[in-house]
């Protein structure tokens, strides 16, 4: 068959076409430069800056700039080698069940020995119990199971999340359990938890922590102790009287609750001092930190952000708590006149660059995804993984997010670019410059992690940015619950998606979790 040749009109049709195409290809390249070159010079400088869909942050000025609807930049990115606008990253589910933190509450976090020091702790537990639940609009009936962690026990209420529970009206049919694990019992109350659902055990859980410093248990000296209980069964008053005449004046002496670590016999205060010298973590440094977690959380607190925390009238206390009392702006001025708490004199931890003792309780509503959908509930996050660590309780103690971070981010295949909001507890200032500088040091990091170089420094823009422990307070057993809720919250004020949490903990132990913004997280 012999080849059609176009001539005339239908020539003319097919160049118009050609034209046509061409300048249709061309007019992101070409035309739009020239109409809009303001608009132009942006993208552009986007796109010299290299930056990739990990790196462009969901609300930020770079997204806007690449959502434009017009089509330029559609067209443009569509014969460009840049990547793709910032989508969310979703972490894969673990469990089977997408776990969800539904939301949390905590008491105001208070100093000891102030407003709640007629309490029992158990009462502060069921004040975060009750007001989990009118928060949340759930019914008691649908929770399966409540654990709780506390740190120093009152002996009355041993299994205070059971005794809690009951004095808050659960049915006697809900079971409860306490755990402990020093500083990281409600993060191990939390991921208990999350075990209890992955297992298909159960779907509905409350976790929490309580914390009561303003009345610690004290104790008989061992040889009284031996001696009443010696009494105790003795059979005549001649038998008793004759116990009671061995008693000697340091029968007397009582035993005060450990300040120090069993293993070491060393305070925490006095391995924080020591951990500091050894990262080189100066005084100033220390109390430049100290002041920077004052100032964000006394912003936080002004600006109406610690929508965890629910107001407590408590009974002998003519007020209402509504706010923690530990927030207080200072001056580097004032910071450095403190004298040393611990190593003296030449020691760098102060009253001032330490947490304080604390009062106070948190619990959160963690369940399926599926039963929440069903109850009506929107979740803040996902909980999408965790572990603990331990390391040397002498030299060590307080490294635990040093060892967790890395570890835990590989597990999830991620980096610390991928880190919207970064929450850590700060149990000392200078236990957090040294945690810091050991992840971005090359001799710790291939000689104690293992590593081949070193991990790197997270970004501190994106570091506690409602201040911490250190001013917030410290209530040991729930500061884990609040650090989830801080995470949680941020991450739908600030717009990121995924929060990491690490903590340190007695004993040389530490936890990190990963929590992943839930799509139908609302701010408040």
């Amino acid at each position: 068959m012999a080849p059609t040749v176009l001539k005339g009109k239908n020539y003319a049709l097919l160049v118009g076409g050609i034209v046509g195409f061409i300048a249709l290809a061309c007019y992101p390249i070409i035309v739009h430069p020239m109409l809009y070159p303001e608009e132009y010079k942006k993208v552009q400088k986007i796109n010299r800056a290299g930056i990739n869909q990990d790196e462009i942050q969901p609300g930020s000025k770079e997204v806007s700039n690449y959502q434009q609807g017009n089509g330029f930049v559609i067209a443009l990115r569509s014969i460009s080698t840049t990547s793709t606008v910032y989508e969310p990253r979703r972490l894969p589910d673990k469990t089977g069940k997408n776990v969800v933190l539904v939301d949390g509450v905590r008491t105001p976090f208070l100093t000891s020995g102030s407003d709640y020091s007629k309490l029992m702790p158990h009462e502060l537990a069921r004040h975060s119990l009750l007001s989990l639940l009118r928060k949340t609009k759930v019914d008691k009936e649908v929770i399966d199971y409540i654990v709780y962690g506390t740190v120093i026990q009152e002996v009355k209420t041993s299994n205070i999340a059971r005794e809690a529970a009951l004095s808050a009206g659960f049915s006697n049919k809900t079971p409860a359990h306490t755990v402990t694990m020093a500083c990281i019992s409600s993060n191990q109350a939390i991921t208990t938890g999350m075990g209890l659902i992955a297992t298909g055990t159960y779907d509905t859980i409350v976790a929490g922590g309580v914390e009561f410093m303003s009345d610690v248990p004290i104790r008989h000296s061992r040889k009284m102790r031996s001696l009443m209980l010696r009494a105790n069964k003795a059979k005549t008053v001649g038998q008793r009287l004759q116990l009671l005449s061995t008693i000697r004046p340091d029968f007397f002496a009582p035993e005060l609750p450990a300040v120090a670590e069993f293993s070491s016999g060393e305070t925490m205060g006095h391995s924080a001092d020591r951990l500091a010298a050894a990262f080189n973590a100066s005084r100033q440094e220390q109390d430049d930190y100290a002041l920077r977690s004052h100032t964000l959380a006394k912003e936080a607190q002004d600006k109406g952000y610690f929508t965890d925390l629910v107001p407590f009238k408590v009974s002998g206390v003519d007020k209402t708590i509504e706010k923690d009392n530990g927030i207080r702006v200072s001056t580097k001025e004032s910071l450095a006149k403190l004298k040393p708490a611990f190593v003296k004199p030449y020691g760098t931890v102060t009253a001032a660059n330490a947490s304080f003792l604390t009062d106070g309780a948190s619990a959160c509503l963690v369940m399926t995804e599926e039963k929440a959908k069903a109850l009506g509930l929107r979740p803040k996050a996902y909980l999408r993984d965790f572990l603990y660590v331990s390391q040397d309780p002498i030299d060590q103690l307080l490294l635990g997010p040093a060892y967790g971070i890395p570890k835990l981010l590989k597990k999830a295949g991620l980096t610390l670019k991928d880190i919207d909001t970064w929450e850590i507890h700060e149990a000392f200032a200078g236990q957090i410059i040294a945690n810091l500088k050991a992840l971005d040091s090359d001799y710790f990091c291939k000689n104690y992690l293992g590593l081949s170089e070193k991990f790197g420094s997270p970004d501190m823009s994106k570091w506690n940015n409602w201040g911490g422990s250190l001013s917030i307070g410290h209530p040991f057993a729930a500061t884990g619950v609040r650090l989830c809720m801080h995470t949680a919250n941020r991450l739908v004020r600030e717009n990121g998606q995924l929060g990491l949490i690490a903590a340190c903990a007695a004993g040389g132990q530490g936890v990190a979790m990963l929590l992943e913004r839930h799509p139908d997280a609302n701010a408040e």
